[in-house]
């Protein structure tokens, strides 16, 4: 066994062609990998009898591309319930209430669906046609090199095994603690023939029950059931009836489910059963007539044992209650699909199957009780809880959700914001993977146009958010910068970019708790035109940022910015007669100052009526520029300045700005005393921010 090239699929054998066998076939080569199937029959044909699909087992069969009704499948329309008598319990118009599920309940004749099923795996189109091997017993398997050996001595190896080969599997033998745990009788036997219905409807006694197509009638008496339902397009009528093992005898030796057995002794065993019912029986085919044994097995704690998982009856044999057993074989097949899907590579195998364990063991054993508690009559209720548990079940989805939780856990370290609901998202830190982002943000450019002005060191102070934070300089003069910036090349935007403006008020410490100082540039308010940037940055950074228009018109020595809500202009900026110098003497930063690092102050707000203002959390969080230039270093590629900039804010009114006005009307409060500096600088390199942390 070797590691595959890139997508050319893990090769798959699979023990037993039966119907979980066919399924996980289909499954499997859909996702790109190549199948073999070895059955150990002629022609990997089953038994004339019939089955549903409820509507769980039906929904990912069409997820597959599987139409039961191609092969004869009809709806279940009615189920009648009655006593031996015949007198009525119970009749559900399944059609009516068909709007509870997704998808139809079909009774299907087992043989036509198994034909189908083999036709799919095998047919040219998506993914590697299956090899079927037929006269193919399997007398040995080796779950940890994925071998498989056949009675003539051929020995076949892979990448991954699968055992779905029934109730008296080989395969589940090699499952830990399964060596000398064995199928037992489930204390049940069951006649099983199939009729055609025009039998039925030709006698007058027993028309009645044949007439209505999609009808499932049942007979439930203290120990033994009779279950009558139709298939093949409804031309055929299906009988199962069970009834305690000790009345009929199963040869011991027989490991089949077939083994025939006298009319006469189906119609002792109902002797006390309805006239209609009896009359019906009558007719049973002796030569079509079966027995089978009903077996049950001890759960098993594990299903999987190195690259060999064990599906179907072969690891999980059902009592033939709440239309299961086939229905549990379909669902495993179609989790392992999910579970090893294109691209995963030969050595993940083991673990991945162990995912597929931990998505099947719990609901299969589960629905394993519900079937042995069926075989006792049950209250209405509980008997309704059982049914929305089984078909009100998406296996594709359920899967495909446990094996996306266990690739988030391979990467304990990736960002999760909200809504939590999807996983992990990638943000301008992360790609999809987890990995970090800093190599590819060198390729990004700034653009930033800042104007640099001395204002009311009073009123700037007001925007501090406690008294921790003060001005350094005990004058009343305060220095402040209105800076906006243009992001372009994002590798985390798909290559797009996006605008922000910030107001940044130069020469602030934060003094901690313990007495330390920490200087920096704080940045009380951070517009941006994109909602992603938004709420990364509140949510992983803490910064206060709120959406805004940024639109800028820039010409060869001029630059306009004009900043907006909805249509509602509230900021213009103009930078005028810019002229180049050079960018080798000017070492601003993105923001478009040479400082410490950035202050800001975290604050996310309590949930609720009653939660009076008060705050989850909050905290002071620092940006150390030093820091972030280690993890993304910014190259000034150009610098242009000017004397001439101008600054006009207007806090219009909260109609016009319903959700910006109580920041921008104190915005416009700030008097511009003198332009300090305005300029435009450009480069290479954004710094994603992933040194920002909290200080307290």
């Amino acid at each position: 066994m070797t590691e595959q090239k890139k997508d050319s699929g893990l090769r798959v054998l699979i023990v037993g062609a039966g119907i979980g066998g066919l399924t996980a076939a289909i499954a499997l080569r859909q996702q790109g990998h190549h199948v073999e199937l070895f059955e150990r029959s002629r022609f990997a044909n089953e038994i004339g009898a019939a089955i549903h699909l409820s509507p769980n087992a039906n929904g990912v069969l069409l997820r597959l591309g599987i139409d039961a009704t191609k092969f004869g499948a009809v709806e279940t329309e009615l189920l009648r319930e009655y006593k031996p008598s015949g007198e009525p319990v119970h009749i559900t118009n399944v059609k009516e209430q068909s709007g509870m599920w997704r998808h139809r309940w079909l009774l299907v004749h087992r043989a036509h669906f198994h034909e189908g099923l083999k036709a799919a795996a095998q047919a040219t189109g998506h993914g590697h046609p299956a090899i079927l091997h037929t006269s193919s017993k399997v007398v040995d398997v080796d779950p940890h090199k994925a071998t498989v050996t056949l009675e003539n001595g051929e020995v076949h190896a892979g990448d991954v095994l699968i055992g779905a080969d029934g109730v008296h599997s080989l395969t589940r033998s090699k499952l830990p603690g399964a060596k000398d745990i064995k199928p037992v009788s489930s204390g049940k036997n069951a006649f099983r023939f199939l009729m055609t219905r025009q039998q039925a409807l030709d006698d007058p006694e027993t028309n009645s029950i044949a007439r209505d197509f999609g009808a499932v009638d049942m007979w439930d008496g203290e120990d033994r059931r009779v279950v009558i339902y139709p298939c093949a397009n409804n031309d055929l009528l299906n009988f199962i009836c069970i009834h305690p093992d000790s009345i009929t005898t199963i040869d011991a030796g027989n490991d089949q489910y077939d083994q025939q057995i006298g009319k006469d002794t189906l119609l002792e065993v109902y002797t006390d059963f309805n006239p209609q019912v009896r009359r019906l029986l009558e007719k049973a085919d002796p030569a079509t007539l079966k027995l089978w044994p009903l077996l049950d097995m001890p759960t098993l704690p594990e299903w999987v044992e190195g690259r060999l998982a064990v599906i179907g009856d072969a690891v999980h044999p059902f009592l033939p209650y709440r239309a299961s057993g086939g229905a549990m074989a379909i669902e495993d097949a179609v989790s392992i699909g999910v579970i090893l899907p294109r691209g995963v590579k030969a050595h993940e195998v083991p673990e991945r199957l162990k995912i597929y364990e931990k998505a099947r063991h719990e609901r299969a054993t589960t629905i394993q009780e519900m079937t042995r508690e069926s075989v006792n009559l049950l209250p209405p209720h509980r008997a309704i809880a059982m049914i929305g548990y089984i078909y009100g079940h998406d296996e594709f989805d359920h899967s495909t959700q446990v094996l996306r939780k266990y690739l988030w856990s391979k990467n304990p370290h990736m960002y999760w914001r909200q809504p939590i609901a999807f996983g992990p998202m990638p943000g301008p830190r992360q790609d999809w993977y987890g990995n970090d982002r800093a190599a590819k943000s060198l390729q990004s450019t700034f653009l930033s146009a800042s104007i640099k002005f001395r204002t009311s060191r009073t009123l700037l102070q007001n925007l501090f958010p406690n008294d921790r934070y003060s001005f350094i300089s005990p004058s009343t003069v305060a220095r402040a910068s209105f800076s906006q910036t243009t992001l372009s090349g994002m590798d985390w935007l798909g290559g797009g970019g996006y605008r922000h403006i910030g107001l940044y008020i130069h020469g602030v410490q934060y003094k901690k708790q313990n007495g330390e100082v920490i200087k920096g540039t704080y940045m009380p308010i951070l517009f941006e035109s994109l909602a992603d940037p938004i709420v990364s940055g509140r949510e992983e950074l803490g910064m206060p940022k709120l959406y805004t228009a940024i639109d800028v018109h820039e010409r060869k020595s001029s630059y306009h910015l004009q900043t907006s809500w909805q249509g509602a202009v509230w900021g213009n900026f103009e930078l005028e007669d810019l002229e180049d110098q050079d960018p080798g003497i000017d070492k601003g930063t993105i923001g478009g100052e040479d400082d410490e690092g950035i202050l800001v102050y975290r604050y996310m707000p309590k949930v609720g009526r009653d939660s009076k203002g008060e705050a989850a959390e909050e905290y002071p969080v620092f940006v150390p520029h030093a820091q972030e230039g280690k993890i993304v270093p910014s190259s000034v590629t150009r610098v242009r300045r000017t004397k001439s900039a101008k600054v006009n804010i207007d806090g219009l009114t909260w109609e016009a700005l319903p959700t910006l006005h109580h920041v921008v009307s104190r915005l416009a409060e700030i008097p511009i005393d003198e332009v300090i500096d305005a300029k435009i600088t450009e480069g290479h390199g954004v710094p994603d921010v992933s040194s920002a942390q909290r200080i307290e």
